[in-house]
């Protein structure tokens, strides 16, 4: 079982998880959104307890949980077939991959702007990056429980196996891109972020059959990861409905 905490994550596991242990609540506490809560649990007669500040700050290891915690099944990744299954169904499909996301609130807030996007899943990898947890979930204000999320062994294969698909792979480089806006994202689209740090790594961006960056005025060289993952999905995504799919390979 694994703990969730947070009003909007609580509320989304209620409605997408199916095996929940109960929900804590913090005892006095007039939260805004407990009401759904309450209402969700009593259709779904999912136990509820009452508990003092001190148990829900140890029970969520922290004090960041809005008086809300819910004690569910573990969280369950995709699989590569899922995300694809969806994107056949589409004219126009993105994947973002994370190469090496180390914070959790970062990852948190990728997903939920994927989500938001229309992503049809988030590749990351098993080592050295943030994995899914409570934490993740918070900040992805629940969109974790709606966007599929797979974990592979190899990134770099991963995007093979994405461009036998008809993927085009984009990478996000600060210093070497070409400008966002002078591409066709008219496709199916994988979109790889790197690390907050480092960037993309060489291994990885070598895979990438363009590399874009947000144009800048500012003395600043660069953005907070989430913060550029959000523009680079707007300006891929916002013609859809109106581009047509063109050649670009060969």
């Amino acid at each position: 079982m694994q703990i969730i905490y947070g009003i909007h994550p609580v509320v989304e596991v209620l409605r997408t998880v199916g095996k929940i242990e109960k929900v804590i609540l913090l005892k006095g506490g007039k939260q805004v959104g407990v009401r759904e809560i309450l209402e969700i649990t009593a259709r779904k007669k999912i136990p509820v307890v009452f508990r003092n500040r001190e148990y829900l700050d140890t029970k969520a290891g922290t004090s960041n949980h809005q008086g809300v915690i819910c004690i569910c099944g573990e969280y369950r990744y995709a699989g590569m077939d899922e995300i694809l299954s969806d994107c056949k169904s589409r004219k126009n499909a993105l994947i973002l991959i994370l190469d090496g996301i180390t914070d959790p609130q970062n990852l948190g807030s990728l997903i939920r702007t994927g989500l938001c996007f229309g992503a049809s899943g988030v590749i990351i990898p098993e080592n050295r990056a943030a994995a899914i947890t409570p934490s993740v979930i918070k900040a992805s204000a629940g969109a974790a429980m709606h966007l599929p999320v797979v974990r592979v062994i190899n990134i770099s294969r991963t995007i093979d196996n994405l461009k036998e698909e008809g993927f085009w792979i984009y990478g996000a480089d600060a210093k070497h891109g070409k400008d966002l806006h002078s591409h066709d994202y008219s496709t199916h689209i994988g979109l790889v972020m790197g690390s907050e740090g480092k960037g993309i790594r060489p291994l990885v961006r070598k895979k990438c059959d363009f590399l874009v960056s947000i144009p800048m005025t500012a003395i600043i060289d660069s953005l907070n990861v989430s913060v550029s993952g959000g523009i680079i999905l707007y300006e891929m995504t916002r013609n859809w409905d109106s581009l047509t799919v063109q050649e670009k390979r060969g």
